[in-house]
């Protein structure tokens, strides 16, 4: 039986380094690449075609969610298992969105990551424990009819521009979804970063999530 292909894509070279010794120590599974980026994940995944991607969320220049979408796009077959420290539901629904079949917590065991891979090497989908109770109680819990605004300091447009820096979106995607030019993006955002005292964007997609902001409508 011929290997599983993976791709590791996460931008800590230790995580990695771990990564790729464990599932070297089994005939079953063969690491083809790595990537530390999310455009890397992209043209690594084009390039090599593997099985199984392991998918980290918080990449510099591309995130993961994003990564994932385009990697889909353009090679559906491939199985992108999201391998992260966030459990919140709108980490775990972006991912779904995104085409993600497999979200596993970095604190899980070593069985159930390969046991993931397996699964979605296969054409199967697997989420951990822990993140499917989350999904029982999300979909069994009843939702506020009038939640209310978050941040309020930030203005409709910015708001807007939040939530899809939570979805994933890059400045070129915001910038086009919403008409604007790149260099108007740019400053919304430096204002979303003032307003909310984050010095970078991953800071403002975990305040936005913790808002419940980045829900896809």
């Amino acid at each position: 039986m011929d290997p599983i292909c993976i791709l590791i894509a996460d931008d800590h070279t230790l995580f990695r380094d771990g990564l790729r010794a464990l599932l070297g120590s089994i005939p079953e599974y063969e690491v083809v690449g790595e990537a530390a980026t999310g455009e890397e994940a992209v043209a690594q995944a084009a390039a090599l075609q593997p099985d199984v991607v392991l998918m980290d969320i918080l990449m510099p220049d591309t995130n993961g969610i994003e990564a994932t979408r385009r990697i889909l796009h353009t090679s559906p077959h491939i199985g992108v298992v999201v391998l992260t420290m966030f459990e919140d539901d709108d980490s775990v629904f972006a991912a779904m969105r995104a085409g993600a079949r497999g979200y596993i917590l970095k604190g899980a065991d070593q069985a159930e990551m390969l046991r993931a891979i397996r699964a979605v090497a296969s054409g199967e989908a697997l989420f951990g424990p822990s993140i499917a109770r989350r999904l029982m109680s999300f979909f069994s819990a009843p939702r506020p009819l009038a939640p209310p605004q978050a941040f309020p300091e930030l203005t409709e447009r910015e708001r807007e521009i939040l939530a899809l820096i939570a979805q994933g979106h890059s400045n070129t995607l915001i910038a086009e979804r919403l008409v604007l030019s790149p260099k108007t993006v740019r400053n919304h955002i430096s204002n979303i970063f003032n307003k909310l005292q984050v010095a970078d964007r991953a800071q403002a997609i975990v305040r936005a999530r913790e808002a419940g902001l980045g829900r896809e409508g």
